[in-house]
């Protein structure tokens, strides 16, 4: 079998049937970040089969029982960035549009796949500024889809010379639904192993649909940053059968940027600076905790992130080192990013590739201009992709 498959064993234990069902059952409510599989089986001629589809699978079903709905995760936060806070809608650009794409464990026979479409426009007022995103996340190739777009609007104001505030919000449609192509149930197999005709099996998942609801806050100057924001206010129900709630995701994020070299000449903007940044992201009984620092020389951005910083009370997590690189060419920006794995399990997974591409536009002389009145307002130091 080339293909990534989950064995249902055909068994006379109704109850071990139903157990593994309900299993995969609990993983397609989430989106498939877990990290391993272990199906039992009681008939030992299925044993070999159901064990090389375990190994395909490497880290798709992991303590069935403890499986939550979560949700989509970028190495890249400042490209991916009214993902991570709505109220950075229209605070880098007069407008922009970036595309993203994430490769997570790249060696699996069935990887995690999500796309990124996202765009935004700032208001000759320089008040407000809406956008636009769409999410596909396909989780391996058990025929997990989930489809997410929503708008964002943010309202940007400057509460002293120095000081600014933004407040974003974000409504989102979304629906996910499985399909069964990639699936083999025990009672599809002979006795040596090959697959004959369909399955008796009710296959009655049917599409879930759902409206998420989201807000964030922002402060900051031409050298700091410091965001909150709350996505999925409202706690959607993604289950297919029985209630699953996407549990509330918190985000605290926060940088500031120290200049070297900033300037503007001929239209060309110049600049050397490091930027250390840090990011709290809590999710149901899920945390997260990353530090990072951003170096830019003009037109290239490096950056290093660790992601996976013990917290008090919590159980150690994996261990993760992210390296970004971007590249500025005119109006276009490109990004890409590597997840290392520090622990063995996930580096033996292939760790996780993600792209990313922008067209940015900036008019630096009506930027100029509105500052000379006293019209503008600060940029977002925030590393640019």
């Amino acid at each position: 079998m080339d293909d990534f498959c989950i064995l249902v064993p055909h068994c006379k234990a109704g109850h071990v049937r139903k157990q593994v069902r309900n299993a995969l059952e609990k993983l397609l409510m989430g989106t498939g970040r877990v990290s391993s599989a272990r199906v039992a089986c009681c008939q030992r001629r299925w044993q070999l089969l159901a064990a090389r589809s375990v190994l395909t699978a490497g880290v798709s079903i992991a303590s069935c029982s403890m499986v939550q709905s979560q949700d989509l995760y970028f190495a890249q936060p400042y490209a991916t960035r009214m993902h991570t806070n709505p109220a950075f809608t229209g605070l880098l650009d007069d407008y922009s549009i970036t595309l993203s794409y994430r490769n997570q464990f790249p060696t699996l026979a069935g990887t995690f796949q999500t796309s990124q479409l996202a765009a935004d426009y700032r208001f000759t007022s320089q008040t407000s500024a809406v956008g636009v995103l769409l999410n596909v996340d396909r989780t391996g190739q058990i025929g997990y889809t989930r489809l997410e777009a929503g708008g964002t609007y943010a309202y940007h104001a400057r509460l002293t010379p120095q000081l600014s505030f933004s407040g974003g919000a974000q409504v989102s449609y979304g629906n996910q639904r499985i399909s069964y192509d990639n699936l083999v149930f025990g009672d599809q197999l002979d006795a040596t192993g090959n697959v004959q005709g369909g399955t008796r099996e009710t296959l009655d998942y049917n599409p879930v649909s759902y409206l998420t609801l989201g807000t964030g806050l922002l402060l900051y100057s031409d050298r700091f940053w410091l965001g909150v924001a709350g996505h999925h206010l409202n706690q959607p129900d993604l289950g297919f059968q029985r209630q699953t709630k996407l549990p509330l995701r918190l985000n605290l994020n926060g940088g500031y940027k120290h200049f070297f070299v900033r300037s503007t000449a001929k239209q060309q903007y110049r600049e050397i600076s490091l930027a250390p940044t840090v990011s709290y992201t809590r999710q149901g009984g899920s945390q997260r905790a990353e530090a990072g620092l951003y170096a830019v020389v003009t037109p290239i951005t490096l950056g290093l992130v660790y992601r996976g910083i013990a917290m008090p009370g919590s159980a150690s997590p994996q261990q993760i080192l992210t390296a970004i690189a971007g590249l500025s060419v005119g109006a276009f920006r490109l990004g890409y990013s590597y997840d290392a794995s520090l622990s063995s399990l996930s580096a033996d997974l292939g760790g996780a590739h993600e792209l990313s591409l922008s067209l940015r536009n900036f008019d630096s002389l009506e930027a100029a201009w509105r500052r000379l009145k006293r019209r503008n307002y600060p940029s977002i130091p925030c590393p640019a992709f």
